[in-house]
């Protein structure tokens, strides 16, 4: 056996911190799934073991996808864009080397649990509702394994948590830099409050709840802190001048935010016509 700085060498075996940490996240985000399912009365709590089969295959799919349509600028830098994967698709597969896009794989879990959802009759936006608070778990725990392939930091810095960044890891123009931000445990610490919050606001508010609305909730909160978080994030995706995933966290939290304010709107109405 041997260890090194990305993972651990068992014979003809080689696990990756990366891929450990994810695959800690996920189980974390379906236990958290399930007891929010208990808490929820739902009749078989364990469902949330076989919806986890369907959202982890789509959005490992979909977090890949999304790292491959939008490859980062040191990515760019180094040749490696859209074209580049379509013409070498083997390294589409090599996800172990990191590269997967939180958006997409956000979008590909929630469509496996949309599919999961119809084969078992079961509303989704009690499924999305639940996942939530789990799912922003699996993200806090999940940003580590950034840490552990150096690949999330924001500009340098002298503070006291600072983190030391590998030469081989490092981005024009800071090859010389040796501390920098630790932007990975930004938004991991973000994730972690917002599990925190997504239960509360479940838990106080649920009697006034449209089922649905904790779900679209995380599309608010998440994007909203991946939105400021971007504005320090050195290996940003560009597209037509701008940061593309700034962009799309900010048109995710107001659409979000606007489909919650017209589902209440329209429930509030519902309820005044048939009082009348």
């Amino acid at each position: 056996m041997s260890i090194d700085s990305y993972g651990i060498n068992l014979g003809p075996l080689y696990f990756r911190y990366y891929g450990m940490i994810l695959m800690f996240g996920t189980l974390a985000a379906a236990y958290a799934g399930r007891w929010m399912l208990q808490k929820m009365k739902a009749k078989d709590p364990d469902i949330a073991w076989d919806a986890l089969l369907w959202a982890l295959i789509f959005g490992i799919i979909g977090a890949r996808l999304y790292h491959v349509f939008t490859p980062s600028q040191s990515l760019l830098d180094l040749g490696i864009d859209t074209i580049y994967y379509l013409t070498h698709p083997l390294d589409i597969l090599a996800i172990w080397r990191g590269g997967l896009g939180i958006p997409g794989g956000i979008a590909g879990g929630v469509l496996g649990l949309y599919i999961y959802a119809k084969r078992q009759k079961i509303d989704i936006y009690f499924l999305l509702d639940a996942a939530a608070p789990g799912v922003a778990i699996g993200q806090a725990i999940g940003r580590w394994g950034n840490y552990a392939n150096q690949e999330l930091f924001g500009p340098p810095t002298d503070l006291a948590w600072k983190i030391f960044i590998r030469p081989e890891n490092r981005i024009e123009p800071y090859l010389d830099v040796e501390y920098f931000h630790p932007l990975f445990l930004y938004e991991s610490i973000w994730n972690l409050l917002n599990a925190v919050f997504l239960y509360w606001l479940w838990r106080r508010t649920k009697d006034r709840l449209i089922q649905g609305d904790i779900g679209y909730a995380f599309l608010i909160t998440y994007p909203l802190g991946r939105f400021f978080l971007e504005f320090i994030r050195l290996d940003y995706v560009p597209m037509f001048g701008f940061n593309f995933n700034q962009i799309l966290m900010l048109v995710v939290a107001l659409a979000s935010a606007t489909t919650i304010y017209l589902r209440h709107r329209n429930r509030t109405r519902a309820r005044s016509s048939k009082s009348r």
